[in-house]
């Protein structure tokens, strides 16, 4: 080999070498846009921000549809202050990822940093100190979400136990418009002044809220379970009614069954539960504003129900609002059209589709009975199995025998429409688990 083509030959090595490194380069760095606002901030990392290869399935732990802009936040959002959401498991896992979402925000929101950690106890801002870890974006420790927009952290290495209370934080410098929020959560969580985000002593955190902001959903890396059951509903779903902090909402009750079945070796699935109620959702209406708050059944199904990890089953339980909520006699056969549409739209992306009798309400002050008659036409489809898949019958499980027109008095929270805590324990224990047999692969 003459001197001449030796320098050629490691030229053309040097080259490929340089190609190489720029596609790799390119590759990681290309993605759906999130890391173009990425914000890189200089702080030491608390734990490790980024989780090994391990065996498992994405699952959905827990899940809280966004429903609004926050009233009072329409001019500055929650601009310096750090937001500790808490947040209840269906399932454990040993690695987690969250979902913030900016979908009611009118401009940019800039998050500079963000952290999860369990809980040390129930019913406190303070987290367990050997579990707080830094959330990254695409490897950056901040994140900018484009209004209207959502985005998701990348997976943290976390032991996350199964039935437990998580903290999720997040801060923000800067004002970005209404707060993404979910107003009725029944579970405190908690506000500081400044950047507390991981903060483990809860001591800054003197503010409390009866809401969840900005975090949407937390999927856990899972060995527990092998698919995701979305509850899919209103305000019974999102158990308005049931007792704060105790988290007594059916799909809990369903979740803690599922589980316990599963552990004494019941041949049922292996799924978590996650709930997408919104109180006073629709299947065909749509709340006000651009984007609309409490968009119907039809218009959030995509985000709410079907963008779940390993999803395989949607129980859905709508339509009474769409019969109180009518300024007119809401039309049966219109209700009836919405639900095969999600059902359609279920099937189409491989999912097994649950659906709930709308329970009676005698006594609201909404009811009448040309009313009474809507729904009751609405069960009778529902019941001859020309709805659903399969049928869970709250409203056969929740009613007065005696006048089954009404809520069995000791299953009513007082205001005759939405259930007591014993009434949603009920309305989980009437869900056959058998039910959730036979759902197809996900295809999103």
């Amino acid at each position: 080999m003459t001197k001449r083509h030796g320098y050629a030959v490691l030229s053309a090595l040097v080259a490929l070498v340089m190609a190489v490194s720029a596609a790799i380069y390119l590759t990681v760095t290309a993605d759906d846009g999130t890391s173009r606002d990425a914000l890189t901030v200089d702080r030491p990392h608390h734990g490790s921000s980024a989780a090994p290869v391990s065996a498992g399935t994405w699952v959905g732990a827990w899940s809280a549809s966004p429903v609004g802009g926050e009233p009072g936040t329409e001019t500055r959002g929650l601009a310096g202050r750090s937001v500790r959401n808490v947040v209840h498991t269906s399932v454990g896992g040993t690695s987690a990822r969250i979902t913030l979402s900016n979908l009611y925000g009118q401009a940019p929101l800039t998050i500079t940093h963000a952290s999860i950690a369990l809980s040390a106890g129930d019913g406190t801002a303070t987290a367990d100190p050997d579990s707080m870890r830094r959330l990254t974006f695409n490897g950056a420790t901040g994140v900018v979400v484009p209004a209207g927009e959502q985005v998701a952290s990348d997976a943290v290495r976390l032991a996350v136990p199964h039935d437990s209370d998580v903290l999720v934080t997040t801060y923000s410098p800067t004002p970005s418009g209404p707060v993404t929020y979910h107003p009725h959560a029944q579970q405190i969580s908690y506000v500081a002044a400044g950047d507390a985000t991981e903060d483990v002593s809860g001591s800054p955190y003197t503010q409390q809220t009866p809401y969840w902001r900005y975090v949407t959903s937390l999927d856990v890396l899972s060995n527990e379970a092998d698919g995701t059951v979305v509850a899919f509903g209103d305000s019974i779903t999102d158990g308005i009614t049931s007792t704060t902090g105790a988290d007594h909402r059916w799909p809990d009750i369903l979740s803690g069954r599922l589980r316990t079945a599963i552990e004494g070796g019941r041949q049922v699935p292996r799924y978590s539960v996650v709930n997408e109620g919104i109180s006073g959702n629709q299947v065909l209406a749509d709340g006000l504003g651009r984007p609309a708050e409490n968009q119907s059944g039809l218009g959030r199904f995509g985000r709410d129900a079907l963008s779940h990890p390993n999803v395989r089953v949607v129980v859905i339980d709508l339509g009474i609002n769409d019969i109180l909520r009518n300024p007119k006699l809401a039309d049966p056969n219109g209700i009836i059209t919405g639900l095969r549409t999600l059902v359609r739209e279920a099937h189409a992306h491989g999912l097994k589709a649950v659906g709930a009798t709308l329970m009676p309400f005698q006594g609201h002050r909404g009811w009448t009975a040309a009313r009474e008659a809507v729904r009751q036409q609405v069960n009778a489809e529902i019941r001859a199995g020309r709805v659903y898949d399969a049928v869970v019958d709250f409203d056969r499980a929740l009613r007065d025998p005696y006048d089954p027109r009404r809520l069995r008095l000791d299953y009513d929270s007082g205001d005759h429409l939405h259930p007591s805590d014993l009434g949603f324990g009920r309305m989980g224990k009437t869900f056959d688990l058998s039910m959730l047999k036979g759902a197809g692969q996900a295809e999103l």
